[in-house]
């Protein structure tokens, strides 16, 4: 192993028992009540003599009865501190201290750390059993009534029976979340087999892990029970039930798949689901390895946690995944769904992680092994584009959180995460940002990418083979063996083994590089050409001082592309400034055409005139294969880059070169920019971001270049009919590569400006001829995301109005008066005619809220409220919701966007589906009402109130919408007390010893300036433990400014600054608050009005609002009363509390005793009741 490796310990279980067999039995389902009730049996073996307790992980159950061996009745207490988060001091309102005490709290109750929820005391009359080291059968009977995380009812509220009304429930997680619907140890290090039983309604199906072995029916036959048996040892978390009145399919070319859904969806789960076989094939093929379970289950239900959630032998999908024939973009997400979710049956189910620093490996092999498969499917050109996106995008999120670490040195013990850049602790699955998480496994797949590189995909493969056969191996050995099931779990350490033994190959330096630490690498490279000896002389600088980039050293590939052919150098960096000379191998020849060959073998006539007559160069790239984890700015002349677009054929280097286009603003450029959109040749997403681009250049060039005509005229060459090309032909989207560039033109065509910075008017007619003589007769494809991209792009032409106008439709603007027409019309035929996904309501949506957002009409949140209640389509909710979103960003300024922000909070606390709850929070962190240290009528005390309740207690059953009120607290408050909450009681400290008066740390305003190095572990271990010490009166009033104090337990000292000194120091400083006894009925909450739930796609419930055909526009640009909402808070800050307060302001109020003599009564009396306060000081 190498040195690397030997850094990280070998996984080691705290536990004192090791779990074999399980048997869970569900014995009723009640829909109307929303409850379960059962049982559930654990096989422990002791491994050594004194085990006494016994702790398990159990969340929101209620815990009847604990039994040992089905004879000793055992004592248990429940503990759960997850359930409030700071405990201790509910005063501290800072991010700091709220990491501190998270991550604690989610380690007091995490089974790898040898705790749990549920501690359960064996028997003394048992301890034989523990004596002898003889196995115990722990028995739990336990139910489970309106679950708030992990079983989700889905329950329409029409009428019929629970079969006719689509009712159905299945669990969900994130990341390790099976306690929260049944005792277990929720670990993906323990390992065990299972037996699962369900008893439903003889109506339901119940869908579970395992093989299904027997149905029995109850005598009755009102009810059956479904059982499930897994020989294959799996760890809690990937266990999952679904139940309702599926539809079920056999797949047709494997018997062994089955696939499940609503009911009338069964045509097109045929459809959506006819390639899985070839997926099985793929990494069957691929891997050497057979599919390692005997079955597999694919189960689509409504209002889904995630897109696809996994499980072992079964996959639970979102029902929106599934689509018809005629649908073309569903298709592409639906494909790369599944074969994830297949992927993640290899690595993730059969094969797991044995702690969350290596989670990396199973999330990055498993889209590694998805990759593999697009690019077989979807070709080299569509994978290339996916990594190229997958780096751009780690590549901004690194340098705006400042790293990201796939495998982080093991912590300090009782400490929180060392990352001072990161307002969570990252080390715990429950803990870290969902954005974090998704940006881990797209950064760990690009680290298997760029392993492949290093040793080849041959031996990357048979890396994974090995894998796979010792853990195959693994799962048929007996349990007493020792150490039998641990190849099931995947480590760091295990995987860098298998690479060096089946490689050969010293992998210590790239482990420490892209794994043990965060950061990308950033280059920024120009180049000058030496005519007198023929060569290059370039510069590569990198700047590692930059927020999440780090100083790389190692080799760098450079690749000039000359007359003669393309070459490839190498050089080695080693500082941040480098400098090579590369002789050149052709010899400039002046403006002859030639052909020039490429890297990929291809021979190419090529225009000379542009180019430089001295100089054979005609282009430069570095790392052209994405060898490393960078973000490259190169410097070299427009001509080049037009060379780069026009003849490179590597789709990442034609997306350089047209991001570089941009800024050079000329006719050539647009001549480029033209021609690539008319190249049939080249891949879609070029031509369609060249003609993105084209439009921001046109506008550079207004005065001397007609974009609106030009693009015109390139939609007419290519969709125009061939009698009369003004005439747009039928459509045919047969030609998928054309269908993506027919949506993507009129985009860019309504991004034109004139030289009035509007929208010219023959691009407002062109697009609406476009979508009134839209034929759509004879083709085979549906075109409902066509239509609705003519809606967006509609939407775009508008422009900010010059004065409000008032309700009357006549004093509309007629380009206004148009688009709300058109978008009206539209609108109120997808009422009666729906379209696939609700596309064209949700562009029209959109439409209306630019239509506001400009000024044209007035802004009204009642239509887009009506929209985002429960019971409309998922996508239109969001979309909705969207729109209100930016209404509170944009009235929130003038204080009228408050009610509709306490509204979308009451969606966030108390709506139904969760994912809404998680994306609400995710478009507020996206677009948020203000940012941090702005001023706005919005931000206030009780604001902050509401969101500290919220991820203090209110989501402590669901871990990722905690985490997402935790980064919506950042983005409005920053890490720490925001400075306009009320002053503490005691604002000066006496200290009697050395007879002065200090400043009270805690009514120092937060600092003007965040320091990057600031870190998390400033607030100590022995801070967080304050729920232990925090009886003491004197204990509640003390700042948590202190030094590192030791693990004795006992209050640090506070520290003595001078009032002088503490004005010029920075001082990171927890506040205490006053306000805990606030009144939470002061504010009303008004919860969104439910409505009926859909659970069949193809003919969705009608949405709300109303739009009259007739322009009679009264919930959009109506003049009836605004609708009123709750406010945020009915108090009204103190003048001295808002953001002019200071230091000095509170210094001068103590010295004007004279002039105030009320302040210097109230100050005495202050003084006078701290002094009879015991002072931790003394």
């Amino acid at each position: 192993m190498s040195k690397s490796s030997k850094k990280f310990d070998r996984f080691e279980s705290p536990r004192d028992f090791r779990l074999s067999h399980q048997i869970l039995c569900v014995t009723g389902f009640n829909f109307q009540r929303k409850s379960i009730i059962g049982y559930t049996e654990l096989h422990i073996v002791p491994l050594k003599p004194g085990l006494n307790k016994i702790k398990i992980n159990s969340k929101q159950c209620r815990v009847y009865r604990v039994c040992i061996n089905d004879y000793w009745e055992a004592s248990f207490m429940y503990n759960d501190p997850t359930l409030e988060i700071c405990q201790s001091d509910s005063r501290q309102r800072n991010l700091n201290f709220f990491s501190g005490c998270h991550y604690d709290a989610v380690s007091s109750v995490d089974t790898d750390k040898n705790n749990g929820e549920l501690t359960i005391k064996i028997p003394h009359s048992a301890s034989h059993l523990l004596s002898e080291q003889k196995p115990l059968r722990v028995s739990i009977e336990f139910s489970l009534e309106r679950p708030q995380g992990g079983l989700h009812f889905v329950v329409p509220e029409t009428d019929g029976t629970m079969e006719e009304r689509g009712a159905h429930l299945f669990t969900y997680a994130y990341e390790h979340s099976s306690r929260l619907w049944f005792p277990c140890i929720d670990s993906y290090s323990e390992p065990c087999t299972w037996k699962l039983e369900f008893t439903v309604d003889a109506s339901m199906v119940a869908v579970s892990c395992g093989d299904l072995y027997e149905t029995v029916y109850t005598p009755d036959m009102r009810k059956k029970t479904f059982h499930y048996i897994l020989t294959i040892p799996t760890a809690a978390p990937n266990i999952a039930v679904a139940v309702g009145p599926f539809e079920i399919l056999v797949d047709p070319y494997m018997p062994e798949v089955t696939h499940f859904c609503l009911p009338q969806l069964k045509p097109i789960l045929e459809h959506s689901t006819d390639f899985i076989h070839e997926v099985f094939e793929f990494f069957e093929e691929n891997l050497s390895s057979r599919y390692p379970f005997s079955c597999y289950k694919q189960v689509f239900v409504d209002e889904a946690f995630v897109q696809a959630d996994t499980y072992s032998t079964m996959t639970i999908f979102n029902t929106n995944l599934l689509h018809t024939r005629r649908v073309i973009d569903q298709t592409f997400e639906t494909r790369t769904i599944l074969t994830q979710a297949l992927a993640e049956q290899f690595f993730t189910c059969f094969i797991n992680m044995q702690s969350w620093n290596d989670a990396w490996l199973v999330k990055g092999i498993s889209k590694y092994l998805t990759g593999l498969y697009l690019k077989k499917v979807f070709g080299m050109n569509e994978y290339r584009s996916i990594i190229y996106k997958e780096l751009t995008d780690l590549c901004v999120y690194e340098q705006d959180i400042g790293g990201l670490t796939l495998c982080p040195e093991p912590l300090t013990p009782n400490k929180g995460d060392s990352a001072s850049h990161l307002h969570f602790p990252r080390n715990h699955s429950h803990t870290v940002s969902w954005k974090y998480a998704k940006m881990l496994a797209n950064k760990s797949h690009l680290v298997l990418r760029l392993i492949e590189l290093r040793i080849g995909p041959e031996l990357l493969l048979q890396v994974f083979n090995k894998l796979l056969s010792l853990a195959t191996a693994a799962a048929q050995q007996k349990f007493f063996l020792a150490n039998a099931w641990y190849n099931l779990l995947l480590s760091t350490p295990g995987f860098l083994k298998a690479l060096s033994n089946v490689s050969g190959k010293d992998l210590t330096s790239f482990i420490e590089q892209w794994v043990t630490q965060g950061g990308i690498v950033r280059f920024h490279g120009n180049f000058i050409f030496n005519r007198k000896r023929n060569i290059v002389e370039l510069e590569i600088r990198q700047d590692p001082s930059r927020k999440g980039v780090f100083k790389y050293v190692g080799p760098l590939k450079v690749t000039i592309q000359e007359l003669d052919g393309s070459f490839e150098h190498t050089l080695q960096v080693e500082e941040n400034l480098v400098k090579g000379e590369i002789t050149c191998h052709s010899k400039s020849r002046r403006h002859k055409k030639k052909k020039i060959p490429l890297l990929n073998g291809e021979e190419v006539d090529m225009d000379l005139s542009a180019m430089d007559a001295d100089s054979p160069v005609l282009w430069i790239r570095i790392d052209t294969e994405m060898t490393l984890l960078r973000q490259v700015t190169f410097d070299q002349p427009d001509f080049q880059w037009q060379y780069q677009l026009k003849f490179e054929r590597d789709i990442a280097a034609q997306l350089e070169a047209i991001k570089a286009l941009r800024q050079f603003p000329s006719t050539d450029t647009i001549q480029t920019l033209g021609g690539m959109i008319k190249d049939k040749t080249a891949f879609y997403k070029v031509r369609v971001k060249a003609a993105e681009e084209l439009s921001k250049v046109a506008n550079e060039l207004f005065a001397s270049f007609n974009g609106s005509s030009a693009l015109m005229e390139i939609f007419y060459d290519l969709f125009g009919a061939y009698n009369c090309r003004r005439i747009v032909k039928q459509n045919d989207f047969s030609n998928f590569q054309d269908y993506f560039l027919q949506k993507a033109l009129p985009m860019s065509l309504a991004y034109i400006r004139d030289s009035h910075r509007v929208c010219p008017k023959e691009t407002l007619s062109f697009l609406t001829d476009l979508i009134k003589y839209n034929d759509n007769r004879t083709n085979r494809y549906s075109d409902n995301y066509y239509i609705a991209s003519l809606i967006n792009a509609l939407t775009e032409t508008i422009t900010p109005a010059v004065a409000m106008v008032t309700t009357s439709v006549e004093h509309l603007s007629p380009e206004t008066k148009l688009v709300l027409e058109e978008v009206t019309r539209c609108l109120n035929l997808e009422k009666m005619l729906p379209c696939y996904h609700h596309t064209i309501t949700i562009s029209c949506l959109n439409s209306i809220r630019m239509l506001q957002k400009n000024g044209h009409i007035p802004s009204d949140s009642t239509l887009f409220q009506t929209y985002a209640q429960y019971g409309h389509f998922l996508d239109v909710r969001v979309a909705a919701l969207k729109a209100l979103v930016d209404y509170v960003k944009v009235e929130g300024v003038n204080n009228y966007g408050a009610d509709v922000f306490s509204w979308l909070l009451d969606i966030v606390e108390q709506d139904p589906v969760p994912y809404v709850r998680h994306k609400v929070l995710r478009m507020l962190i996206k677009n948020p009402p203000f940012k941090h240290k702005s001023t706005s009528p919005l931000c206030n005390e009780a604001l902050v109130e509401r969101i500290w309740a919220l991820m203090n207690s209110g989501t402590s059953h669901d871990s990722r919408l905690r985490c997402d009120a935790v980064d919506f607290y950042y983005t409005l408050f920053g890490r720490n007390r925001p400075s306009f909450l009320p002053i503490p009681e005691l604002g000066m400290v006496l200290n009697l010893r050395e007879k002065r008066a200090l400043l009270n740390p805690s009514v120092v305003k937060e600092d003007p300036i965040i320091h990057q190095t600031e870190h998390v572990d400033s607030v100590s271990s022995d801070t967080r433990k304050r729920k232990s010490d925090s009886h003491s009166p004197a204990f509640k009033k003390e700042t948590s400014f202190r030094k590192e104090s030791s693990s004795s337990g006992s209050s640090a000292e506070m520290k003595d600054v001078p009032s002088k000194q503490m004005k010029q120091e920075h001082l990171h400083i927890d506040i205490l608050s006053h306000h805990d006894d606030m009144d939470e009925h002061d504010d009303e909450v008004r919860p969104p009005t439910p409505g009926c739930n859909i659970s069949d796609i193809v003919s969705p419930p009608t949405p709300g609002g109303s739009i009259k055909q007739d322009l009679d526009l009264s919930p959009v640009i109506g003049d009836s009363e605004r609708v009123s909402f709750p406010a945020l808070t009915d108090r009204e800050l103190k003048p001295e509390l808002t953001h002019s307060a200071s230091k000095d302001a509170l210094h001068k109020k103590k010295k004007k005793k004279n002039k105030h003599k009320h302040k210097h009564k109230r100050e005495r009396e202050g003084e006078t009741s701290q002094r009879n306060t015991p002072s931790p000081m003394n």
